[in-house]
């Protein structure tokens, strides 16, 4: 069974997330920031994981720790659910277009956390989600899946457009990435031996 769940309770949030990677692609989210609510449905359905997601954050003061810190406990709750890593894929990858948009994400396992993240925003604010929390979710993500992550918007005029097909993309590369390799069942994909 390949499912976590993760507490995180700091004075500026208390975050749970439960996921399972073998899931059909359903979500419950209430992190209190609904365009991240969005997109973490975005992760749900194209990455075909069960999420449920509850925060509650320091949401007067602005957005940014409960971002982050959701980053970080999906991080945590993705590398409790993958175990030792025998038998995965390791590498996915993905290109999603929204409209005028178009977004690339490859992702590596890799147990050693990087993040590059290339967009040029068409604007700074989505509604009242600030766009440079992007980086905020998805450097705390990484930080703690201990993943190697790079995501380009490769064109784009719509903010929204541009977020939401990064957040579809990673979704599906993580897909990839999480899903068995018969081929390769009980080895760990490393000439190191380990990830």
């Amino acid at each position: 069974m390949r499912q976590a769940e993760v507490s995180r309770n700091t004075l500026e949030t208390r975050i749970s997330v439960r996921l399972d990677l073998d899931g059909t692609g359903k979500s419950r989210l209430n992190t209190g920031v609904p365009f991240l609510d969005h997109m973490l449905d975005q992760i749900a359905r194209h990455g075909m994981v069960d999420l449920d997601i509850e925060a509650q954050g320091d949401l007067h003061i602005d957005a940014h720790h409960t971002v982050e810190d959701v980053g970080i406990t999906l991080g945590q709750a993705l590398t409790k659910a993958l175990g030792d890593k025998k038998g995965l894929t390791r590498y996915g990858h993905a290109y999603v277009p929204l409209d005028e948009a178009l977004s690339r994400a490859v992702v590596d396992l890799s147990g050693r956390p990087g993040l590059a993240l290339q967009v040029s925003f068409s604007k700074a604010k989505i509604g009242e989600f600030d766009v440079e929390l992007v980086k905020e979710f998805f450097q705390g993500f990484v930080n703690h899946a201990f993943v190697t992550l790079h995501l380009d918007n490769l064109k784009g005029e719509n903010a929204h457009h541009q977020v939401e097909s990064l957040f579809k993309a990673f979704g599906r590369a993580l897909r990839m990435a999480v899903a068995p390799d018969a081929r390769a069942a009980g080895s760990i994909p490393s000439t190191k031996g380990a990830l």
